[in-house]
């Protein structure tokens, strides 16, 4: 896989933590809550991972 076509899905994926995030802010999500939750640490991991292996290219 090409490292340009990483970074762009991980930039996807960065943006779309935003959305979870402002998800996060709903109050009644209820048990959705925990999915949620998940969601943006398994993508907090994914971006940490990307910036290791790639520690020269900006996203």
């Amino acid at each position: 896989m090409d490292t340009q076509i990483i970074k762009e899905r991980v930039i996807k994926v960065q943006s779309q933590r935003d959305y979870l995030l402002t998800l996060l802010e709903q109050p009644n999500l209820g048990t959705l809550r925990i999915d949620v939750n998940q969601a943006l640490e398994e993508m907090d991991e994914l971006i940490d991972e990307y910036r290791r292996t790639f520690p020269q290219s900006e996203i």
